[in-house]
């Protein structure tokens, strides 16, 4: 029996540093119950969903900072888009800054969660691959202070069982490693949700800049081919105080192919129904781990990375 799960994938255009959690929970259902219109089972937004994606600028004040972090979820100015979930019976994934308490401690980091049709919660995932710096550098057109904001994520990379199959997550910049998709592979995981806020220029690297949507969508395809996976990648996009970003939204089918992308820089849903048992070909035969890949034979680094159970 053939399992899909339709997914839409609701690109965001930009967040004003002006608007309140408000007007972009406002957005965001609208999004929702378009993708509930044209029969999604799942809605997936972007990285920090919430707001501006603030470490393009740099700020000394903790309480301007966590402004921007969520100690909860729900809260009170989220908890509209949890009910609208529950009320159209559809479930989501949510990018967005968490504040956390642990052992005492106050932390941060850049997180998403997968939650289902009931408004549960089912998984978080936080970022582990954080990009930039954490010094200002007044000289460059933004900055690139995930390293300054954010703690390297300690979650893992985990899948779960969920809308049929099984899910995991990743954030921006961790699309680009090899390793997130195979740990994630290793795991078993069938599709896998992420979120990006990616300039299409980079200041310290200017001769690169004309290939950012290139390497966006090279990563995005080798990942989903070589584990058999899906891919649905949603992007902020378009010029967000003042700092130009790459749209791209797309979804990615196990054998690399690109099924859906989005065609504009603001916000936009794209929907595919996804067919989990597509990736069958590739994990049970091409990429099959357990019959043709061969660690002990890597060397002795590459010996560490056995395959890990699923949950």
């Amino acid at each position: 029996m053939a399992r899909f799960i339709t997914v839409g994938a609701a690109q965001s255009g930009p967040i004003a540093r002006s608007e309140t959690r408000g007007d972009v929970i406002a957005r965001l259902i609208d999004q929702m119950r378009e993708a509930h219109a044209r029969g999604c089972d799942l809605v997936v937004f972007t990285e920090c969903a919430l707001t501006s994606f603030f470490p393009h600028w740099f700020m000394e004040d903790d309480d301007e900072i966590e402004s921007y972090f969520e100690s909860e979820l729900p809260n009170p100015a989220t908890q509209p888009l949890f009910d609208e979930a529950v009320k159209l019976g559809i479930g989501f994934h949510l990018g967005f800054a968490e504040l956390a308490i642990e052992e005492g401690e106050k932390r941060r980091f850049n997180s998403s969660v997968l939650v289902g049709s009931d408004g549960q919660i089912i998984g978080k995932y936080r970022k582990i691959h954080l990009p930039g710096h954490v010094e200002h550098r007044p000289g460059d057109p933004f900055q690139n202070l995930e390293k300054r904001y954010f703690e390297v994520g300690n979650l893992g990379f985990r899948t779960w069982r969920a809308f049929g199959g099984v899910l995991g997550m990743c954030i921006c910049n961790d699309r680009r490693w090899p390793e997130t998709y195979r740990v994630l592979g290793l795991r078993g995981a069938e599709m896998i949700l992420l979120g990006y806020n990616t300039p299409d220029n980079i200041p310290e690297l200017p001769e690169l800049d004309r290939l950012c949507d290139f390497h966006n969508q090279l990563s995005l395809q080798a990942g989903a081919y070589q584990n058999g996976s899906w891919v649905v990648a949603v992007a902020k996009a378009g010029v967000e105080e003042g700092v130009s970003q790459i749209g791209g939204t797309s979804i990615i089918a196990p054998s690399g192919e690109v099924v859906a992308i989005a065609e504009t820089m603001g916000d936009e849903l794209i929907v595919h129904r996804c067919d989990l048992d597509l990736t069958k070909p590739y994990k049970e035969h091409i990429f099959n781990f357990a019959k043709h890949r061969r660690v002990e034979h890597y060397g002795p680094i590459a010996q560490q990375a056995e395959a890990i159970p699923p949950d």
